[in-house]
Order: structure tokens, then sequence, then C-alpha cells
């Protein structure tokens, strides 16, 4: 049986670089301090092991929520095959470009390989 806690304890060095790299994503944007309440922080993550359909392994995959702890913020998960996706919401205008709406930021790739990007949206005419 898979234990929960260990898999948190495994994952927390390569989840606090994903969440520095979601960050630096979102601070990258132009963002003033005061435009940003939140940032991921993987302690903050609440985790769950959730089955994969198609490997038969359980991935772990962590959400983030708003104040009210209502509304998903944000995703990381950590596949079995040793891979990781994550996303963060952001929902505001560009701070830089108007005609742009930041959705949010995402990360994905390996422990050692870290992608991210901005999830930039065209605002509506």
């Amino acid at each position: 049986m898979i234990d929960l806690s260990e898999q948190i304890t495994n994952n927390r060095e390569l989840g606090a670089s994903i969440c520095l790299r979601l960050t630096k994503e979102i601070n990258g944007l132009g963002f003033a301090s005061a435009d940003i309440q939140y940032h991921p922080n993987y302690d903050d993550a609440v985790f769950m092991l959730i089955k994969d359909p198609y490997t038969g392994e359980h991935n772990l995959t962590g959400y983030w929520y708003d104040a009210t702890k209502k509304q998903t913020i944000g995703r990381l998960q950590f596949n079995s095959d040793g891979s990781f996706y994550a996303e963060y919401d952001v929902v505001k205008p560009h701070p830089t470009k108007p005609r742009r709406f930041v959705e949010g930021v995402t990360a994905w790739g390996k422990s050692g390989q870290i992608k991210s990007e901005p999830k930039l949206l065209d605002m509506p005419e």
C-alpha cells in the first residue's frame, strides 16, 4: 500500500522547486507585489493519491484553494513515471500588455528539468 505522507515527503524538494518556478513565472509578468495575493507553496497544497486509469499506478496530486477553501486555484501532479504537471491560476489582465489576459501559469517536466510558461489569452474587443 502506498503511504500518502511518505509520498508528500518524498516529493517535497521537487515540489518546492516547482512552486518557486511558478512564482518566478508570475513575478516575471510584471505584476505589482500587491496585485498577487497568493503564490503556490508546496505545504499549502491538499494532497491525495489518485489512481491513473491508464497505468493503474497512483499519482500524488495536490490542490491549492482560495482563502475560503471552496475554489481550486491550482494543481500539482506527480506522475508514476517521474514526470509532473502543475498549473496555478492568476486570472488578471496582463500588467504590461493591455490586449492580453493572464489565465495562469503552468510547469511540467521531470526532476532536474522544469519548464514553465504563462497561459495568456487575448482580451475580447
